[in-house]
């Protein structure tokens, strides 16, 4: 496998709108979206060999991890979330890897893709990554079941962006997914487009919720064609979250979307990621499906909170041969 050398360097965080051109969203194409099959059995086959037949090792291990904490949205959506909590974790986000432990690697200082928090803690995260080019991330639209009336998950996005955040994360009605609504979830991902403003949009489609992988391909068609910046899998709040299988016709249907319209969409699997191991799946599934020009922030996010502590134990054997205790690498 072809992969990034431990000596190229790391970028840190940058806000997305810098380095790509938005997806401006297209007309809905019914024809298209009713036209999109899945052949479930195909994608399962391919999603179970991918553990077994991406491996890297040592030198060249440390370097997609190192990748792969750049990529992270660090995320705290707890109803006991404080603000000293959130200043923490903005601390990690800011230095997520021991300063030791990049000097032994020959590494610059890297940040976290994002620090994605809800509304009410907004003002304490812009205030706590002042001046380091992180962006905060909201989540919005009722999150995370996005049941709210209308009017006030509209009003919610507008209220998050004039609090500072630069990516709001919305969810759909899972409901026009189930009924074949397409026009629906159109008109209301537009909607939720418009009020972003320049604030980049990442689409939830809560996919375990979805009910077969065809609705998943269609609905993130859709997202995709009223405007969606990336796409998601999950809010992490689901019974099933981020999967193999759901990544791969995801990040197909981005591919397709791409060949046709020449716009790019990011992808964001959250839910479940946890361990390093999974994150180097992850990165080589989108390296083989999508390129290398994906494995950057502005267009792939983990959304994980306890994902960075293993990789931190992970670089640590790296560097010294020995594993450390977990609490030596708490988020917040």
């Amino acid at each position: 496998m072809e992969t990034q050398s431990s000596e190229s360097p790391v970028r840190t965080a940058h806000l997305p709108q810098v380095t790509e051109p938005r997806n401006p969203g297209m007309e809905l194409d019914l024809d298209w979206v009713r036209a999109v099959q899945v052949n479930t059995s195909a994608v399962e086959r391919r999603a179970a060999t991918l553990p077994g037949r991406r491996s890297v090792k040592k030198d060249y291990q440390a370097a997609w991890l190192l990748k792969a904490i750049t990529l992270i949205d660090l995320t705290t959506l707890s109803g006991d979330d404080t603000v000293g909590r959130v200043r923490r974790l903005c601390a990690k986000a800011r230095q997520p890897v021991a300063s030791a432990t990049l000097q032994t690697l020959d590494m610059p200082p890297i940040t976290t893709g994002a620090v994605c928090v809800y509304h009410d803690m907004i003002e304490t995260a812009v205030d706590a990554l002042k001046g380091t080019g992180i962006p905060v991330a909201a989540v919005s639209t009722g999150f995370p079941a996005g049941l709210s009336p209308f009017h006030l998950r509209v009003a919610e996005i507008e209220e998050s962006v004039k609090a500072g955040a630069e990516e709001i994360d919305i969810v759909i009605s899972r409901r026009h997914v189930l009924s074949g609504d397409w026009q629906a979830l159109y008109d209301e991902m537009k909607a939720f487009r418009v009020a972003c403003g320049d604030a980049h949009v990442k689409a939830i489609l809560a996919t375990g919720e979805l009910g077969s992988l065809r609705n998943v391909a269609r609905a993130s068609l859709v997202c995709m064609m009223a405007g969606a910046d990336f796409i998601k899998t999950s809010t992490g709040k689901e019974s099933v979250n981020a999967t193999l299988p759901v990544s791969l016709v995801m990040i197909r249907a981005i591919r397709d979307y791409y060949d046709r319209t020449g716009y790019r969409v990011g992808y964001k699997p959250a839910g479940g990621i946890s361990k390093a191991k999974d994150a180097l799946v992850y990165l080589s599934l989108i390296k083989d499906e999508l390129g290398d020009r994906w494995l950057e922030p502005d267009l792939f996010r983990f959304g994980a909170s306890s994902l960075l502590g293993d990789i931190e134990r992970q670089l640590e054997h790296f560097v010294t041969g020995a594993y450390s205790a977990g609490y030596r690498h708490s988020m917040g």
